[in-house]
């Protein structure tokens, strides 16, 4: 089983880079095909250019090997801080780029003519591991949990991923080693029920 990670964080060293690296370590551990992408370490190109909106373009070697990954894997882990309540523009630009029409959902017609959205990714399950400096119940009540609904819904919702679990770990900026470690030993756990030893 192939399992695709995606971390999108500027600064080596990052909370976000120990739980990328976590769940690299533990899924492989596992017996995983892991497939890992440091966006901002690769210098991954987030804008979408006019030759590429249209479906049957042809697209950059990085590109089209980025939405072959996307596409097979049975599994997605994405690692991410939550920036003005989204993803870091470079995550939300890969998700531009790389779950394109035709290749990670398609737009079928009912009987009606009314169009709706056909999932076409072949994964079962993804992972969301988040980090804020927003309290979790500040971000429920007054935030109404937007990076939950940006993935779950929008997204993998669209894309036909049946089973999306979203964790966020906040506040950080006030975090000590040890909630972080234990933030850590979740993460393990959650890895070995969501993808256990092969």
């Amino acid at each position: 089983m192939s399992v695709l990670v995606i971390l999108a964080h500027p600064r080596p060293g990052s909370f976000n880079h120990a739980i990328a690296r976590c769940v690299v370590q533990n899924l492989s551990r596992s017996g995983y095909e892991v497939i890992f992408h440091d966006l901002y370490g690769e210098g991954f190109d987030p804008v979408l250019s006019a030759a590429e909106l249209d479906k049957s373009a042809v697209l950059l070697p990085v590109i089209e090997k980025h939405c072959d990954e996307v596409c097979k894997a049975e599994g997605i882990v994405i690692v991410h801080p939550n920036w003005w309540s989204s993803p870091p523009a470079i995550l939300r630009g890969w998700v531009d780029r790389v779950f394109r029409a035709g290749r990670a959902y398609m737009f079928v017609t009912d009987s009606t003519g009314k169009g709706h959205p056909k999932g076409l990714l072949s994964a079962r399950v993804a992972v969301v591991f988040y980090t804020s400096n927003t309290p979790p119940e500040v971000e429920q009540t007054v935030y109404g949990e937007p990076i939950r609904v940006h993935w779950e819904k929008v997204v993998f919702g669209l894309c036909g991923v049946p089973k999306v679990i979203i964790r966020n770990f906040a506040p950080v900026v006030t975090s000590t080693v040890e909630q972080r470690e234990a933030w850590l030993s979740e993460v393990e756990l959650l890895l070995r029920e969501v993808f256990p030893p092969r």
